[in-house]
């Protein structure tokens, strides 16, 4: 008699899941192998997965100095991990398919339209096109005119591959560099008064974070704003007052410490940087490590919000801040229904944001303590590496080359948590159970 098996059916978030594990592997044995590295001092397992986690998961984050510690060829396999990454390993084999001919079925428009954040499966094939035109023409333009920049500095071959890198890491949110030549993890400090490199770098990064589904609604309506769908107007709206907002708190935080000596022009375009850069690209033009206290949690609040779902960027998301927000001012007014834009949310969407943003402080404190309970940091540098990794910004004071390998371990799994999205992550490692009947309500204190 035949044994049946049992098949076993993943979900949408566990495939996503397994793949950008699979990647990040990958990633991973590429990068420790020696004719990837300068001098053949290839890195070890865990630094080359931690490495390959944060550039698969749009991070970062860096245990050595990008020029110093890679070759021409580990820098070309970091830029293609921070490709795949930035737009979801789902786009890039979907890409592959329509190359070769072949047809897409449902399940893999399912899997699109998860890794996207897309509203109707219908959806995953137009938006390809969006995200694969777009992103093409924004890196393109941004390395053109990064290269005006890069070729009179580094000479032409050299100056197109850095203008190309900086592009795709920008846009990406990934925040690499190639900036080591100069001095070892200096990021873009060396043009903090350039305004070509840095509102290219600000628009690459703006860009990248509103999301594809911002895209086509703009695209498609042009600048007639009230055609906008919901998401549109939200995304829209939150980002320009997270930027003008930010860019004044950080010029009132830091007017007499890292801006000092500057001119009002200048203060004002790295304000804008610092503002810009933490939802969620991780570039820098000021020393971070002294930042006054303000300025740290300004710095950790905008990284915690981050960008758009379905953006190359992580963080909580715009979208999830704005509907607690939504939620609390309704709730503070006596209203039941929570909406904007005369449109109303539905339940489902408001319990889906708080429980994102429990599960991410959640995971964010944990890690926290973690850290601090193994290795003795200052409070601010820890909470702002443990945020920078959990909302993929990379940003950090300087404490990540001296995390001992549990602590890299564990913001190595608080990044990879931070791309999937830390409620997908969960759900992807739960088991569905069948529903029961519902328990009889009772009351408690709340608030």
């Amino acid at each position: 008699m035949a044994v049946k098996q049992k098949t076993v059916k993943l979900s949408s978030n566990r495939i996503i899941a397994l793949g950008f594990l699979a990647i990040i592997l990958a990633g991973a044995l590429l990068l420790m192998l020696p004719f990837a590295n300068r001098g053949g001092r290839g890195l070890s397992f865990l630094d080359s997965l931690f490495t390959a986690t944060s550039a698969t998961c749009v991070t970062g984050l860096v245990v050595a100095d990008t020029w110093t510690q890679f070759n021409l060829l580990g820098q070309v396999i970091l830029l293609l991990l921070i490709q795949v990454g930035g737009l979801g390993y789902m786009t890039m084999m979907l890409q592959a398919s329509l190359i070769l001919g072949r047809k897409i079925g449902l399940k893999q428009r399912s899997l699109m339209m998860e890794s996207v954040s897309a509203q109707r499966l219908s959806d995953a094939l137009s938006l390809l096109r969006y995200i694969l035109g777009g992103t093409a023409a924004i890196e393109g333009i941004g390395a053109v005119l990064l290269a005006v920049r890069f070729v009179p500095e580094l000479g032409l071959a050299r100056g197109v591959w850095y203008a190309v890198f900086h592009s795709v890491s920008a846009f990406c949110n990934a925040g690499f560099d190639l900036m080591g030549f100069r001095e070892p993890y200096s990021s873009l400090t060396h043009y903090v008064y350039d305004p070509l490199v840095n509102l290219t770098a600000c628009a690459l990064v703006l860009l990248g974070g509103l999301g594809f589904l911002v895209w086509r609604d703009v695209w498609e309506n042009r600048l007639r704003f009230r055609r906008y769908s919901l998401h549109s107007k939200l995304i829209l709206t939150a980002t320009a007052i997270l930027t003008a907002g930010g860019t004044v708190l950080f010029w009132l935080a830091e007017r007499d410490n890292t801006l000092a000596g500057m001119t009002a022009g200048q203060q004002a375009l790295a304000a804008l940087f610092q503002a810009v850069s933490p939802r969620t690209a991780g570039f820098n033009t000021v020393d971070l490590a002294a930042l006054t206290s303000g300025g740290g949690l300004l710095t950790i609040i905008l990284m915690f919000v981050g960008a758009g779902p379905g953006s190359t960027g992580g963080g909580v998301k715009i979208t999830t801040v704005v509907v607690c927000l939504l939620t609390l001012s309704s709730y503070i007014r006596g209203r039941r229904e929570v909406g904007a834009f005369n449109r109303r949310l539905d339940e489902e969407q408001i319990h889906r944001a708080a429980a994102a943003v429990t599960l991410y402080m959640t995971l964010a404190m944990t890690g926290g303590f973690l850290l601090l309970a193994i290795q003795p940091f200052p409070l601010q540098d820890a909470l702002f590496e443990v945020f920078s990794a959990m909302s993929t910004v990379g940003l950090s004071t300087g404490i990540t080359r001296d995390l001992v390998p549990v602590n890299r371990l564990i913001l190595t799994v608080m990044m990879f948590c931070g791309r999937i999205g830390s409620l997908s992550m969960m759900m992807a490692l739960a088991e569905r159970t069948a529903p029961r009947v519902k328990d009889p309500v009772e009351n408690i204190a709340v608030g």
